[in-house]
């Protein structure tokens, strides 16, 4: 009899101070597997599937607060505060941990983060909210051809987009299929993310990373957490979309790595 699947999958290697990472929808922590010879010669990183993706267990119901929980108790042994590195997905929940928990977030790096996913009156810097919702429409119709479309939505005008597309359609059901009804959740969630008002209480130090590319959270987004943020600085990356680590893996890890050795 299989043993079920954890809460909170999570890997870790390196040793120094602790990095959690956190990845974006439909995919899982195995996406950066290129950054950690960098990050981990001077870092305890611990790589996180979120609840649902690849080999965790999905949450009976999905919110911020549960994420964070989740996420917070699977690296639970780690005393010293953390620097977590949140992308797309992972940003908002890495933003909502450190709001939620300031002494446990020492630090953020904010890679294609936004407050809010969609379009509101008064927030341009987003996908109208028909494009999400045709994103779940399309889900229980055609669910991987959908989840591959939200790729190249992903990559979008990179310099590297095909090579950068490639690599995420390689690691995308490398540890499994996330259930359709998960990944539809997770949209609703999306759909419903407004973290603007909690953002100018949250003391980290942080970097916020943007490509000037990107589609999915606009480089405006990454501009107005840059400005929002009490402690944060903006670091641009120029030809990069939605996944500049992977498009640009190289002044990415400058950038990353130049902040997270500032201490």
């Amino acid at each position: 009899m299989n043993a079920p699947a954890p809460r909170v999958h999570v890997e870790s290697v390196g040793r120094g101070p602790p990095l959690v990472l956190l990845h974006g929808w439909g995919m899982h922590g195995g996406l950066f597997a290129p950054l950690l010879p960098a990050l981990a010669a001077r870092h305890r990183v611990h790589v996180a599937d979120l609840p649902g993706h690849g080999h965790s267990a999905p949450l009976t119901r999905l919110t911020l607060d549960a994420l964070v929980d989740a996420v917070d108790g699977a690296v639970s042994d780690e005393r010293e505060p953390l620097t977590v590195l949140g992308w797309s997905l992972g940003g908002a929940i890495a933003l909502h941990w450190a709001a939620k928990r300031p002494e446990r977030v020492a630090r953020l790096v904010l890679v294609g983060a936004t407050p809010s996913f969609v379009t509101r009156p008064d927030w341009p810097h987003a996908m109208a909210p028909a494009t999400l919702a045709m994103f779940g429409d399309e889900l229980r119709v055609a669910y991987r051809l959908t989840l591959t479309r939200f790729l190249t939505l992903q990559v979008q005008g990179s310099d590297a987009g095909r090579a950068t597309l490639a690599a995420l359609r390689h690691q995308l059901f490398a540890r499994g299929e996330p259930a359709p009804a998960v990944l539809s959740d997770y949209l609703a969630l999306l759909g419903a993310i407004d973290l603007r008002d909690a953002v100018a209480a949250i003391r980290s130090d942080t970097l916020v990373v943007a490509g000037d590319r990107d589609t999915l959270a606009p480089s405006a987004a990454g501009a107005w957490l840059a400005r929002t943020l009490p402690n944060a600085a903006l670091a641009t990356i120029d030809g990069a979309a939605h996944a500049p680590f992977l498009s640009h893996r190289d002044a990415f890890v400058a950038r990353v790595t130049a902040f997270l050795d500032a201490r």
